[in-house]
């Protein structure tokens, strides 16, 4: 076996050096690089053609897959898999990657899927956490600040933008999007488009309101807020569709940038948006 660390790290059972600790039983397979000041636990495994940065800490029975690059800071509880091989009929092999960004934490048993299709990518941010027996499927590309709660789980192709929550046991639907500060509650069916700023919950899920808590804990100014909940009446209390709801907001909505945002993203939808409860 080849280990390639940080060029001032040592690969020594359960000692602390200045820079790394790589418990003895840990494997490490050619091709690995790791960065300096990194801990890995016992029965890790790090395998061939993986990218640690400087500072992650790796549990006890964490495997990091083949093709997954990883930032610095990042911390993975015991049981954790993270970039492993999609559960998806149509992957035959192909060269697709897992890419993690900066301080992320990955607790008990969580799994990461890496992508499929040649060359494509499952992608997460920086600052995410994600609970025990979360799941990020293929292709997912998941923003910065995103916070899991336990057994939440992302179906292939899922997009999840900064700062949306996801809550315990809630299931979202192949390529549907959660948007920016976003609340989802826990238990939710989701299988359509959550739009920013929304709070939504159920099976299947409605939309509740403006996720009013959030955006004032997230810093959001009262007054972008109060159109932000002008935004909300015209697009769920109008009656008006979806084309036309964005066209008001546009004529009666001062211009910035999370109106903008939420604009956006609806006249991207493909899956539909989740409606409030009938």
């Amino acid at each position: 076996m080849v280990v390639h660390i940080g060029r001032e790290c040592e690969t020594m059972a359960s000692v602390v050096t200045p820079l790394c600790k790589i418990h003895q039983t840990a494997i490490i397979e050619e091709g690995a690089v790791i960065g300096k000041n990194v801990t890995i636990g016992p029965y890790a495994v790090i395998s061939h053609d993986t990218e640690l940065g400087d500072g992650c800490v790796v549990g006890p029975h964490v495997v990091i897959h083949p093709y997954t690059y990883i930032g610095k800071d990042c911390r993975f509880f015991p049981g954790a898999s993270i970039g492993g091989e999609p559960q998806d009929l149509k992957f035959e092999g192909e060269h697709s990657a897992t890419v993690i960004g900066d301080r992320c934490t990955f607790r008990e048993c969580c799994t990461v899927s890496r992508a499929t299709g040649e060359g494509n990518e499952t992608r997460l941010g920086n600052d995410i956490l994600m609970m025990a027996y979360t799941h990020v499927a293929h292709n997912c590309i998941v923003g910065n600040n995103v916070i899991m709660s336990n057994v939440a789980t992302l179906a292939g192709h899922v997009v999840v933008e900064d700062r949306a929550v996801i809550g315990g046991l809630a299931a979202v639907h192949q390529f549907c999007r959660i948007g920016r500060n976003a609340m989802v509650g826990g238990m939710s069916r989701i299988s359509q488009d959550v739009p920013p700023f929304m709070l939504v919950s159920g099976d299947p899920a409605f939309v509740a309101g403006l996720n009013s808590v959030g955006l004032a804990r997230a810093g959001m100014p009262l007054e972008i807020r109060s159109q932000l909940k002008k935004a909300f009446r015209i697009l769920y209390r109008s009656g008006l569709p979806l084309e036309q709801a964005v066209e008001t907001m546009e004529q009666e909505l001062d211009s910035n940038e999370p109106v903008e945002h939420l604009m956006r993203f609806l006249r991207n939808v493909e899956r539909g948006i989740i409606h409030t409860r009938k």
